[in-house]
């Protein structure tokens, strides 16, 4: 049963949570805690705590069973099976199905990871803008590897990417700048990506005076700005299945053979 501190007095909450140790909160919220027993680990615990008001998260869980992956039915190549599963997605309207996590890490291997919108894909990779003085940026100059995953939970499937990363030309950056809003040029412009503000009434008030100095119609691509393109050596498409039997077929480039690709089979 669902607890939720505001519907109980507060002592009926305490003999509540005495007499069932799976709704202790974060001081003892290990199962099977005994009243003698002392400080209770971060092992210990595990996963089980609850706040109030939160339901069990070791059973919230959803059943897939909204298809299939077989390797009759994939496609020829990775770019041809993300069109299919890409037009799937604007087909049944998720919300921003471009929507892609992006993962990096920096020279010392910490990983850092957010969620971008990808502006372009072709056989070559994908595509998406940033600013080059950000952190994902200051992480790929200096370990150019990126991660990407497409989470597309309502058709129960994502697309996973590992692979190279590389600046696009100038061009290719105006290409995915001057499409912005005005707004949204501005923003790039006036907020130092990552950056540390004193709050967010300075961040407007850079966007006010950049506004008034910068005249009307668009603004300028500054060079801190511009795209990356991720170069995939592997693309796994994931479609969720019935008692977790997923299925995961993943193309994988095989430099050995000329730069072709392999269709591998995971298990889930």
């Amino acid at each position: 049963m669902l607890l939720c501190a505001r519907t109980l007095r507060a002592g009926d909450l305490a003999r509540r949570l005495l007499s069932d140790p799976r709704r202790w909160g974060h001081a003892g919220c290990t199962r099977g805690r005994s009243a003698s027993a002392g400080a209770v680990s971060r092992a210990d615990v595990g996963g089980r705590c609850q706040h109030g008001g939160v339901p069990d998260l070791s059973r919230m869980r959803n059943d897939y069973t909204a298809g299939r992956l077989t390797e009759e039915e994939l496609a020829p190549t990775w770019v041809e099976q993300f069109d299919r599963w890409f037009g799937d997605a604007v087909a049944a309207e998720l919300p921003e199905p471009n929507a892609v996590v992006v993962a990096t890490a920096d020279a010392d291997g910490a990983p850092d990871a957010r969620v971008v919108l990808m502006k372009g894909y072709d056989e070559y990779g994908f595509v998406f803008g940033t600013s080059y003085a950000s952190a994902k940026g200051a992480q790929l100059a200096a370990n150019p590897r990126a991660a990407l995953v497409f989470p597309w939970h309502a058709l129960q499937r994502q697309v996973r990417v590992n692979g190279r990363v590389e600046r696009i030309g100038s061009s290719a950056s105006d290409g995915l700048w001057d499409p912005r809003p005005r707004g949204a040029q501005l923003a790039a412009v006036a907020s130092v990506q990552s950056t540390v503000v004193d709050s967010r009434e300075e961040l407007e008030e850079r966007l006010r005076l950049l506004d008034g100095q910068s005249g009307e119609g668009p603004v300028p691509r500054p060079e801190v700005w511009g795209g990356y393109r991720v170069i995939p050596e592997r693309v796994e498409f994931w479609q969720g299945g019935k008692d977790r039997l997923h299925d995961r077929l993943r193309f994988v480039r095989d430099d050995e053979e000329g730069g072709g690709w392999i269709v591998q089979r995971l298990a889930p």
